[in-house]
């Protein structure tokens, strides 16, 4: 069982930055072994991908349009995970969760695929202005 909790979003001016935090309370299974996403969605839309990280931070991988402006990143010592965000962008604007996957980065599982995740956070509402 994980319980994750997102803070950080808000309201910010296009170009500007963000960092959202996602600490994660875990119960049989340590957070390291989870491999860890960020999801966003916005009004009227579905629930995109935004990026992943495996168990170390070592490999990461992002959707096209965060690529070169969000970093993916965990700290297994704090069992959190984070996104910063920077060069924000009015089409940013959308709630946004963090996920845990019992899938190791290894599996071949797509883990761009919402399905592929087993445990999710309530989100965090990001707000960028133009």
């Amino acid at each position: 069982q994980v319980q994750l909790v997102e803070s950080g979003g808000g309201l910010v001016q296009a170009g500007g930055s963000l960092r959202l935090s996602c600490p994660c309370a875990t119960s049989g299974r340590a957070f390291s072994t989870y491999t860890m996403g960020w999801f966003r969605q916005a009004p009227g839309k579905e629930r995109e991908f935004v990026a992943v990280v495996d168990w170390s931070g070592g490999n990461t991988y992002y959707a096209d349009s965060v690529k070169g402006r969000f970093t993916i990143s965990r700290d297994n010592a704090k069992n959190t995970v984070y996104l910063q965000m920077n060069s924000l962008k009015p089409e940013d604007t959308a709630v946004y969760y963090c996920a845990a996957s019992k899938l190791f980065w290894n599996s071949g599982g797509n883990f761009g695929s919402s399905t592929k995740y087993n445990y999710w956070g309530q989100g965090t509402q990001v707000t960028v202005s133009s």
